[in-house]
C-alpha cells in the first residue's frame, strides 16, 4: 500500500473501517507480564529499557541515562552483585543460580534468563572449533527445570542473528534453517534477538537496518504473537574494524523500527571490542549517551500509550518514492490518537497518511519536534528523511 495517488488515498481512506477506532478503549490492555508475580512491572508507566551485560557499579550512570533493567551478570547473580543493583533501584534478568534462589523473594530479579544464543554454533573445548548448537529439546529442558524451580519469574530466551538472517553462517550445520526457531522459542516466556546492521560485516546486512524490524516481525509470527519479544540494539563500533557504529539518528531508527513492528523491551548493546575492549562504551561515549537517554526518556514518557491497545486496519501510509517503505502503528489513549511512523529504508520521501475516524481538520503534533501539521478527514503529508522517526499526537478535541 505505498504508492496511491492522493486521490486513491482519499478514497482508502473513506472505505477503511472506522470499527476499530470504535471499539478501542481508553482502558490500557492487561499487562502480559501480570502473569507473573514476580516478573517485570505490569504498571502501565513500565517499559523495558535495558543494558546487556554490565558490572552492577555502573548502574547510577545507567540509571541517569534512563535505563531500568540489567540482563546478565557476569559470572553471577552473587550476593554483592545483587546488594549493588537493589541500591540503586535496578531491576536485573539474570541466571537462576543458587544465589538467585537463595532470593527467589528478592523483587529485584525479575526474570530468569537461559543460556545465551543456543541457536549458533557452539565452542567445542580446548579452542578445537565449533559444534552444532545446542539442541531446541535441550533448551526446552532447562526451561522445564527453571520454570519448576520458580514459577513466579518469566524466562528470557536470547538467541541471535539467525532470526531476520537465514545464511547466518553462524549456525553452523544448521544454517538456513529457520524452521528450528518454532521450537526453541517453546524454551522461554519472553523471546529477544539480536542483530547488528551497522557494525556488521557482511554485504547481506550492513547498513539494512530493516533487519531489527524483520527479526521482530518473524518472532511475533513465530509465537503466533503469544510470548513476549524483546530485542537488542547496537550503539557501538562492536568489531567493526572500519570503526562503523551507529548515529544517534540511526540508534532511533532502530529503535522505533522494533516498537512498531511489536517489540516489548529494548536491550542496549554497548560492549566494543574495535580499536579495543571496552565493556560499557556506551558510558564513554558522551554524543550517543546523550541519544541513548533521550531516547530512553522520550520512550518512558509514553508508556502508558505504548501499553495501550494497537488499533489495527485504521490506518495506510503511502510513500511518494517508490524505493521507500513507511512502517507505521497507531495508538488510542485516553481520546488521543497516537501514530508512530518510521522509515525504513535510506531514502527521503514524502508519505501519505490516511487515518480512519478523523473528522474534520486537525492539528497533529508532532512530539519532540516542535511543530504542527494538519489532517483532513484523517489524511496528512510529512516529509520523511532517511531513517527518519515521526512520533505524531492528535487530540480529539483540537
Amino acid at each position: 500500500m505505498r504508492f496511491f495517488t492522493p486521490a486513491l488515498m482519499l478514497l482508502i481512506m473513506c472505505v477503511i473501517s472506522v470499527s476499530a477506532f470504535a471499539s478501542a478503549t481508553d482502558k490500557p490492555l492487561a499487562s502480559p507480564y501480570a502473569k507473573w508475580k514476580n516478573g517485570p512491572s505490569a504498571d502501565p508507566d513500565f517499559f523495558l529499557l535495558a543494558v546487556w551485560l554490565q558490572e552492577p557499579a555502573k548502574a547510577p550512570r545507567y540509571k541517569q541515562a534512563g535505563f531500568n533493567t540489567y540482563i546478565g551478570l557476569w559470572q553471577g547473580p552473587t550476593e554483592n552483585q545483587l546488594a549493588q543493583l537493589k541500591k540503586v533501584g535496578m531491576n536485573v534478568v539474570c541466571e537462576q543460580n543458587a544465589v538467585g534462589l537463595e532470593h527467589i523473594d528478592d523483587p529485584i530479579i525479575i526474570g530468569w534468563l537461559q543460556m545465551d544464543e543456543p541457536d549458533n554454533a557452539q565452542s567445542l573445548p580446548d579452542g578445537k572449533g565449533y559444534g552444532p548448537p545446542i539442541t531446541p529439546q535441550e533448551i526446552v529442558r532447562r526451561y522445564e527445570k527453571m520454570h519448576a524451580a520458580d514459577p513466579s519469574r518469566p524466562i528470557q530466551l536470547g538467541v541471535g542473528q539467525g532470526v531476520p538472517w537465514d545464511n547466518w553462517r553462524g549456525r553452523g550445520v544448521r544454517t538456513n534453517h529457520p524452521e528450528d526457531y518454532p521450537e526453541y522459542i517453546k524454551g522461554g516466556d519472553i523471546i529477544s534477538f539480536d542483530i547488528y546492521p551497522v557494525a556488521h560485516n557482511s554485504p547481506d546486512v550492513v547498513d539494512k537496518l530493516w533487519y531489527v524490524a524483520r527479526g521482530v516481525e518473524r518472532l511475533a509470527t513465530w509465537t503466533e504473537g503469544k510470548k513476549i519479544i524483546w530485542n537488542a540494539m547496537e550503539c557501538t563500533r562492536i568489531g567493526s574494524k572500519e570503526g562503523k557504529k551507529t548515529t544517534p539518528h540511526q540508534l532511533k531508527s532502530e529503535i522505533w523500527m522494533a516498537i512498531v513492528h511489536g517489540s516489548m523491551g529494548i536491550i542496549y548493546f554497548v560492549h566494543e571490542w574495535q580499536p579495543k575492549f571496552n565493556e560499557s562504551a556506551l558510558l564513554d561515549d558522551p554524543e550517543l549517551l546523550a541519544a541513548a537517554a533521550q531516547i530512553n526518556r522520550q520512550i518512558t514518557a509514553l508508556a502508558p500509550v505504548l501499553n495501550s491497545p494497537t488499533v489495527n486496519n485504521a490506518l495506510s501510509v503511502a510513500a511518494h518514492n517508490e524505493n521507500a517503505v513507511i512502517a507505521a502503528m497507531t495508538k488510542k489513549y485516553k481520546g488521543d490518537t497516537y501514530i508512530f511512523a518510521v522509515g525504513m529504508r535510506n531514502e527521503k520521501t514524502d508519505a501519505t497518511f490516511a487515518a480512519a475516524a478523523l473528522e474534520g481538520r486537525k492539528t497533529v503534533e508532532l512530539l519532540g519536534e516542535q511543530r504542527t501539521i494538519t489532517s483532513t478527514n484523517g489524511v496528512f503529508t510529512d516529509t520523511f528523511e532517511p531513517w527518519a522517526v515521526h512520533l505524531y499526537k492528535i487530540e480529539a478535541n483540537r
